[in-house]
């Protein structure tokens, strides 16, 4: 073999391990966030605070038609209204937080809307299981929180606030879930799309599943390590041939 064939021959090899390395990696890697939540003032008891938020479009085929999203503790669902919202998409509260839909959207647009917050909890941050819903049935729950070292595959949005400003307190106590459910007729058994028993019979669905991930990700560490090391030694022998030929 010419030199010259040789070293291109060292070059393919090395970059089709490279390739094939990042390749794997990406498989492998966790998922990103789709659901984004951010507030006017991320600062702990502060009032009427407007958060918007914001769930990315992942179907190449539906549209979302809803929303259902689970408020931390010690936001009411008393305490939240709507600001803005998809043209004719309506909010409605429920026991233990709000749903909001309408009309499908439009292939690949993003759901954002705004609510408005009595006042915010005194907590380090906050998180807000949100489970979407597309037009064509398909429902992603993005109701994971952070825990045990592992980045969750479907982490529900996070919002972190501030200190507490100096003489901050908390307003007068707001009705609680099951009083708030009972006043509001929309908040009834048959508006909540996804119950809170749902979504943590789900979560539980989840950890379980999170548990088999963890051998799958050994599994998956081995073939990583095992195309590294096969990328790596065809590199090495294209190498080789090539200082024999121009030996």
């Amino acid at each position: 073999m010419p030199p010259h064939a040789s070293v291109r021959t060292a070059r393919r090899a090395g970059v089709v391990g490279v390739l094939t390395l990042t390749a794997a990696l990406a498989l492998a890697g966790p998922a990103f966030a789709h659901v984004e939540v951010e507030a006017d003032t991320a600062q702990a008891l502060a009032e009427n605070v407007t958060l918007t938020f914001v769930s990315e479009a992942e179907s190449a085929e539906a549209g979302f038609t809803a929303m259902r999203v689970v408020l931390p503790e010690g936001i009411a669902p008393g305490d939240v209204t709507l600001v803005e919202a998809p043209k004719g998409w309506k909010f409605k509260a429920t026991g233990d937080g709000f749903t909001l839909g309408g009309p499908k959207l439009a292939v690949g647009t993003d759901a954002e809307y705004k609510v408005r917050v009595r006042q915010l909890p005194d907590a380090d941050e906050i998180a807000f299981k949100t489970v979407e819903t597309y037009s064509d049935g398909e429902i992603s729950r993005w109701i994971e929180l952070p825990g045990g070292g592992a980045e969750p595959e479907q982490p529900a949005p996070v919002l972190k606030l501030k200190a507490a400003a100096p003489g901050a307190t908390p307003v007068s106590p707001s009705p609680t879930a099951s009083e708030t459910a009972a006043a509001t007729p929309s908040a009834s058994s048959s508006d909540e799309t996804t119950p809170a028993a749902d979504i943590k019979e789900e979560e539980k669905e989840q950890k379980a599943e999170g548990d088999e991930g963890g051998s799958t990700g050994l599994i998956a560490g081995g073939a990583i390590a095992a195309l590294a090391v096969l990328g790596g030694g065809a590199w090495w022998w294209a190498r080789r041939r090539s200082a024999s030929a121009e030996d």
